[in-house]
């Protein structure tokens, strides 16, 4: 059966369906290094680099479209990403993408003499709700008035670690085709240790013959697997930055730092990024049973665990476009899985080993590539700052120190310590008065706040710049032996922890002073929050009065 793939990418949709033996003939995509990788590892396939939206009447459809008996489309996720804006980004150009892929369908559907019997179209599960179930000829854009063209008639959000995969990736299917079975329950889930385990250390590997595939089971020499046996290290500020997010979000939950190497991944991201809480990062280098450097996935680790074959070669002339490829794919697993259930309902055999790609190497091959240093960028002048007093966080409540009052375009640098309460609706913030909060500690006789006041003035004492060098120390534009707002906060943890450490003062608040703040009617401050706000506000105080 011959299959047309639209929006093909780096090919994962057109893969799966390859392996189980069906004729991919034809290939479109927009960007240049897809079409390059598509036609490098399925080169019997006619491809056409060109905009879908141009597909916009039936003669333009046939003159460039052959027909097939399947079709498979991936339209690009970005505008119904929850990553891109919560959800809430413009779906005008995604929904026009969809539609013109739909289009296609529609005509090779009903056209005279048509031999389109499946049709399948992929997309991130928040795409469902804007997608319907039937569209009329007008709607699509083609002549036939209000008639029905098309019926949807399966829907499903599937998880490709059910299929194979060793990745959670959960995406909406819809079009007409059979739903496949399940091949892995969740304790059967093929995880990333595995994957690690197959392909090898990138920096201790040299002593192994073969490489076995983690997805597939055959084996490559090792001087013929592509894109792995390079350094990936990251820098400690970069880990240390992602460490911070996954594990200390102001308002979301916890993430693993490293990966949790006994589950499959997380969904891998289009974006290579290392200091992001998205970042996907493995341990590196130990001493003892401790790490002592952390590094980035390959590109041979990342499309295994995208599922693409050890053999599957990317057409990137970057790290960073070859990552592109490899997160924008469709799993291969997952397709495979639906073209098998396809080949069922045909009542065809299913190809009973792995079906061999073709002998092929990448443009550009990282592997040797070493190791090179960065240093962390600059920051606009004008960046944007708030953060909270770092792993201090209890029962809700937070500490943030913020230049968000600043009016840069005058050059005027306003910090401000700001409490926290809950996340959502329920949100709250406030700020408070100094000598109000000073009061509430003296008043409630806290043993020990006044030592705990004196070390504050002690331990910022000649430290602290003026609020615009604060800035520029931040947004990494000015060398200082003074801290920056980062460094700053770290110091009010080591205070608070000093002074009203967890094991003692978890739990204990200064009593009714929720209403006298006007913050959602809490009766309950916690003691060492209330401490991370009178040193935050020492600290905004006296940078904002420092030349």
């Amino acid at each position: 059966m011959k299959v047309a793939d639209f929006f093909c990418g780096a090919g994962g949709f057109s893969e799966g369906f390859r392996q189980m033996g069906f004729d991919v003939v034809f290939a479109l995509d927009l960007w240049g290094p897809a079409i390059e990788t598509h036609e490098l590892n399925h080169p019997k396939c006619k491809h056409s680099q060109m905009n879908i939206l141009e597909l916009d009447t039936p003669e333009k459809i046939d003159e460039i479209i052959p027909d097939t008996e399947v079709l498979i489309g991936s339209p690009p996720c970005v505008a119904f990403s929850g990553s891109n804006k919560a959800g809430k980004a413009d779906k005008t150009l995604g929904l026009q993408l969809i539609e013109a892929y739909l289009r296609i369908v529609a005509y090779k559907m009903n056209k005279k003499g048509s031999i389109l019997k499946y049709w399948v179209l992929e997309n991130v599960p928040l795409s469902e709700p804007h997608i319907k179930e039937k569209y009329t000829f007008e709607e699509l854009g083609l002549p036939g008035g209000k008639r029905t063209a098309l019926k949807m008639s399966t829907r499903a959000v599937m998880n490709a670690a059910y299929y194979g995969a060793p990745q959670t990736r959960t995406r909406f299917f819809g079009g007409n085709y059979p739903l496949p079975e399940k091949v892995h329950e969740k304790d059967e889930w093929v995880t990333i240790s595995k994957v690690l385990k197959c392909l090898k250390d990138p920096l201790n590997g040299s002593d192994v013959a073969r490489i076995k595939d983690p997805c597939y089971g055959f084996t490559v020499k090792r001087e013929a697997l592509t894109d792995h046996f390079y350094d990936t290290t990251i820098e400690e500020f970069e880990w240390k930055n992602a460490l911070r997010l996954k594990r200390d979000q102001g308002f979301m939950g916890k993430m693993s730092f490293p990966e949790n190497m006994e589950r499959p991944s997380r969904t891998i991201m289009a974006t290579r990024s290392a200091s992001t809480r998205e970042a996907m990062i493995f341990g590196g280098r130990k001493d003892g049973d401790e790490y002592i450097s952390y590094r980035m996935p390959t590109i041979r680790e990342v499309s295994s665990l995208m599922s693409f074959p050890i053999t599957y070669q990317f057409q990137g002339n970057s790290e960073s476009s070859k990552y592109k490829l490899v997160g924008n794919a469709v799993c291969p697993m997952m397709s495979r899985a639906i073209a098998q259930s396809i080949l069922k309902k045909e009542g065809l055999e299913i190809p009973e080993k792995f079906i061999d790609l073709p002998r092929t190497i990448p443009n550009i091959d990282l592997t040797g590539r070493s190791y090179v240093k960065r240093d962390p960028k600059p920051r606009r002048q004008n960046a944007k700052f708030s953060m909270h007093i770092p792993y201090l966080k209890v029962n809700g409540f937070r500490v943030d120190l913020s230049n968000r009052e600043s009016d840069f375009e005058n050059e005027k640098v306003i910090w401000t310590c700001i409490l926290h309460t809950s996340t959502g609706k329920a949100a709250k913030w406030c700020t408070i008065d100094q000598e109000h909060l000073r009061g509430m500690f003296m008043s409630r006789f806290i043993n020990g706040f006044e030592q705990f006041e004196d070390d504050v003035i002690k331990s910022f004492k000649g430290k602290l710049p003026g609020a615009g060098m604060f800035q520029k120390i931040y947004c990494r534009r000015s060398k200082s032996n003074k801290l920056g707002p980062e460094e700053a906060l770290e110091l009010m943890k080591q205070l608070v922890d000093k002074h009203y450490p967890s094991e003692k003062f978890d739990g204990k608040t200064l009593g009714s002073s929720g209403p006298a703040l006007g913050i959602m009617n809490k009766d309950d401050i916690p003691i060492r929050i209330l401490a991370g706000v009178y040193a935050c506000n020492y600290v905004a105080e006296q940078v904002n009065k420092n030349k």
